[in-house]
């Protein structure tokens, strides 16, 4: 019966897409600050030579670097004004959650409602322009000393106007990231953040599988491993999809009651808990933690000290400390974003507030204590999948070199984030289905 109800609505809203202008406004937007950022993931940065860069990249590019590269669409490895992408945005929101949760007065201001979100937001955009000009001159002073491999500087002018201007583009590029993020949000369709991470990834797609098959024809690759790579993406896809919309469906009664001669409630509903809560957050964080210390050491690492070296060695593709920090991570996001997106007490609460219980489970601290216990099931086999997810690949990928973009991880934020937004234009084109009902039985009002 589901499905049925979900191919009819499919079906309908095919018909209804072309009348809803409202929904084609906000896809236009959308699409059109997507360009809009992947044009200046183009626009190279001043005094910086493209070709050293990129020889230098490839030199040193391994590694978590290479992954920051990925989130970036490429803005890292030529150096663009987009270099830093919307990373360091994320890292504070990061922080200010975690700050939210331990600080009284951060947790006091977060319980004030929408004025108090709105403070929220502006310290975390103040805190994204300071680990913005961090990451950026860390970049800027580890490119001083670079040079190609016949002797060409990476850098073509002075010294300190350099480090001056890359601070200035580089902040500015992800101040104007994080703008156009919430313009999308508020403007547009989806999760703006999540979708700029997004396109980014999904144009380079077409480089990866083109340099992938090159490296098939040129015998650097096996046929049979090619094969089964695009197979192993795809049933990847597959399990995305699949555990992404599991549910544990816990059922809540609503007793009867009677108001005059009537008999109301009585009925029973369910509350859906995810089995991935957390969504596509705990990798994205992850990865984020990991690139603010990572990508200045990895810069700074030619000619520097010896122990900076042997950090940037472990920090690669595929190496113990690499897997054991980025698995920990995981975990650790995997939990405290579900604690921060669902409240046990909270629900119980509201239960309580409107007559609705669990059969077998009294309301109050019982309810919240069956809830936690059962969200905490969840969240192990989440952050269970989330960790196979992201290793696995990244354990198959650095054996035989093959392009990031393969990975698990990039798969997870393409595949959910398209999910979401799905999700949001069906709510829309939903919505504008019901609207057109109501002003059509108004009509009809009328006229009889």
């Amino acid at each position: 019966m589901a499905s049925a109800a979900e191919q009819l609505a499919a079906n309908l809203n095919f018909g209804v897409l072309g009348k809803a202008t409202e929904l084609k406004q906000r896809i236009w937007f959308t699409l059109g600050a997507l360009v809009v950022y992947r044009l200046g993931t183009w626009i190279p940065m001043p005094g910086v030579d493209p070709q050293v860069m990129a020889e230098m990249f490839r030199q040193s590019g391994g590694g978590i670097l290479g992954m920051f590269d990925m989130l970036s669409g490429g803005a890292l490895q030529r150096l663009t004004i987009f270099a830093l992408n919307i990373m360091p945005y994320i890292s504070a929101s990061i922080i200010m959650q975690l700050m939210s949760t331990v600080v009284p007065s951060l947790e006091s201001i977060k319980k004030e409602g929408e004025s108090g979100r709105k403070r929220i937001n502006q310290y975390t955009r103040y805190l994204t322009v300071l680990i913005a000009i961090f990451q950026a001159y860390g970049i800027s002073a580890g490119l001083l000393g670079m040079t190609g491999s016949h002797g060409s500087a990476v850098i073509m002018e002075n010294a300190w106007m350099f480090r001056f201007t890359s601070v200035v583009t580089l902040v500015g590029g992800t101040m104007f990231l994080m703008w156009l993020g919430e313009q999308i949000t508020a403007r547009g369709i989806g999760q703006g953040t999540s979708l700029i991470i997004m396109a980014g990834i999904v144009a380079q797609l077409p480089h990866a599988i083109a340099s992938t098959l090159e490296l098939g024809r040129t015998g650097a690759l096996p046929a049979i491993l090619i094969v089964l790579l695009f197979v192993m993406s795809i049933s990847v896809i597959g399990v995305i999809v699949f555990l992404e919309r599991g549910q544990r469906r816990v059922i809540i009664q609503y007793p009867k009651r009677q108001v005059g001669n009537k008999m109301y409630g009585g009925e029973s509903s369910h509350l859906p808990l995810k089995i991935n809560t957390s969504g596509v957050i705990p990798p994205i964080f992850a990865s984020s933690i990991l690139l603010m210390p990572v990508t200045v050491a990895q810069f700074a690492a030619a000619g520097g000290p010896e122990w900076l070296q042997t950090f940037n060695t472990y920090m690669g593709r595929g190496q113990p400390l690499y897997l054991a920090l980025y698995t920990a991570l995981i975990v650790f996001f995997a939990f405290f974003y579900t604690a921060v997106v669902f409240n046990p007490d909270d629900t119980a609460e509201n239960l309580k507030k409107h007559g609705g219980f669990i059969p077998g489970i009294r309301p109050g601290k019982n309810t919240s204590d069956y809830l936690d216990y059962i969200l905490t099931r969840l969240t192990v086999l989440g952050a269970a999948y989330l960790t196979v997810l992201s290793i696995l690949p990244e354990l198959l990928i650095a054996k035989w070199s093959l392009p990031f973009y393969f990975g698990g991880t990039s798969l997870l934020i393409v595949v959910t984030v398209t999910m979401d937004t799905v999700a949001q234009i069906q709510s829309h084109l939903l919505a504008h289905q019901y609207e057109g009902l109501i002003k059509k039985s108004r009509l009809r009002g009328r006229r009889g």
